[in-house]
């Protein structure tokens, strides 16, 4: 850990110590969010917010709509007092009146899950809080709204200044393991010995964000396999009976799985900072490694191909190839970014399409989700940040000359 993760560490391990219980206030939890927003006193203002997360995690879901709906109503915005403050900061541009204008825009919601927040432990649970908002909340467009000021204050809460990457190993504490196995979304992990396949050998690794005010629960991982050269089977990468290599031998790192762990952090981006730090790490500590690549699935691939009627369950391996390869470059969703979820956070991030395999990920879910084949995304750490604004800007898919052409096959044999 750096100096900085310490340091925070250690401030917010002081914040986390418990104080003497509070004597239970039997008013509705909609009162005692009104009086927590309301509230001068420091002590008082911390009793209230533990009453309020301790009873809001017993609710049951229609309890906690009903919270979620007077937050949206009663602590929204006054849209008449937000138009006369802002014509007054209009006409009379000062201090006082965009302080005005500024508190008048900002609902209460917003300062109550900040005075919440301020609770020893209290950043778990918001976080578990926005997650019972996002499954309860779809389709009800206030609670959408709401979302919005949990998400405006989580960006600030989880920016990059405030994350502490940890190497996860097989030394690393039993709880962390286990939620290493729970949170694992791309290739479960079956048992203690599969985890132990991942993380023991010489040449993988595994690296975590965490939060210092969640030091027991990983934010995001990433899996690593320090191979030679591009592999192109994640059953070989996995395999029980794989021989490990020196990782001084290795010139390539492989991310292979990469797993958001915390529901409640929805749309807070940390792959981008992770991918990237974990890189650089790797570089410095071996000089050998050379190429900084992926082994991801093309989960749109399949569903995309059958809604455009295009026959793949009988293809060959070069066939599936030149499918995956004309979808990862041509099929567009909405505002004309790629359709497929992982294509667009790996190229979003600055990477590049480098291969295309078939029969990659042989597994039901593989065959399912992309006929098996997987695809290798390219970070070449000197053109990141290059390829990344030349996307954002243009939309256009960066492919290797190999890509194109399986591409321009395809899209042949369909003319």
């Amino acid at each position: 850990m750096s100096l900085l993760g310490e340091l925070l560490a250690t401030v917010f391990d002081r914040r986390q110590r418990p104080g003497a219980a509070a004597t239970p206030d039997g008013r509705p939890l909609t009162e005692l969010a009104d009086a927590l927003v309301g509230s001068a006193g420091e002590t008082s203002g911390l009793a209230l917010a533990e009453e309020i997360l301790a009873r809001f995690a017993t609710l049951e879901d229609e309890g906690k709509l009903a919270f979620f709906r007077h937050l949206a109503s009663a602590m929204n915005i006054t849209p008449e007092v937000v138009r006369a403050t802002l014509d007054t900061y209009e006409s009379d541009p000062s201090k006082a009146s965009y302080r005005a204008f500024m508190a008048a825009s900002e609902p209460k919601r917003q300062e109550l899950i900040r005075r919440l927040n301020r609770l020893p432990n209290a950043t778990g649970a918001l976080v578990r809080m926005r997650a019972d908002l996002l499954r309860l909340g779809r389709g009800e467009p206030e609670l959408e709204a709401l979302d919005i000021d949990f998400c405006h204050l989580f960006l600030s809460w989880f920016n990059r200044g405030f994350l502490v990457l940890r190497p996860i190993s097989w030394e690393s504490p039993a709880h962390i393991l286990e939620k290493i196995i729970a949170y694992e979304a791309v290739h479960a992990i079956d048992s203690w010995d599969d985890l132990r396949r991942r993380l023991e050998p010489t040449d993988r690794r595994c690296f975590a964000f965490f939060h210092p005010s969640m030091p027991d629960e990983p934010l995001i991982f990433v899996e690593v396999a320090l191979t030679k050269g591009t592999p192109g089977s994640v059953q070989a990468l996995l395999a029980e009976d794989r021989a490990a290599m020196p990782a001084r031998e290795a010139d390539t790192a492989t991310f292979y799985s990469i797993s958001n762990c915390q529901a409640g952090l929805a749309s807070i981006s940390f792959g981008n900072s992770l991918i990237k730090q974990v890189a650089s790490d790797l570089a410095a500590e071996l000089s050998g490694l050379k190429t900084f690549v992926t082994l991801s699935p093309i989960p749109g691939l399949t569903k995309w191909l059958t809604s455009e009627g295009m026959a793949w369950d009988a293809t060959d391996p070069e066939e599936m190839r030149a499918l995956a390869a004309h979808y990862l470059l041509n099929a567009k969703a909405r505002g004309g970014l790629p359709y497929d979820p992982v294509a667009r956070f790996h190229l979003g991030n600055g990477a590049i399409v480098h291969k295309l395999h078939a029969d990659a990920d042989t597994s039901d879910k593989g065959r399912a989700q992309s006929g098996g084949a997987m695809v290798n995304y390219l970070y070449d750490l000197k053109n990141i940040a290059q390829n990344h604004e030349r996307f954002a800007t243009t939309q256009e898919v960066p492919a290797s000359p190999e890509v194109a052409t399986l591409a321009g096959a395809a899209r042949a044999a369909q003319a």
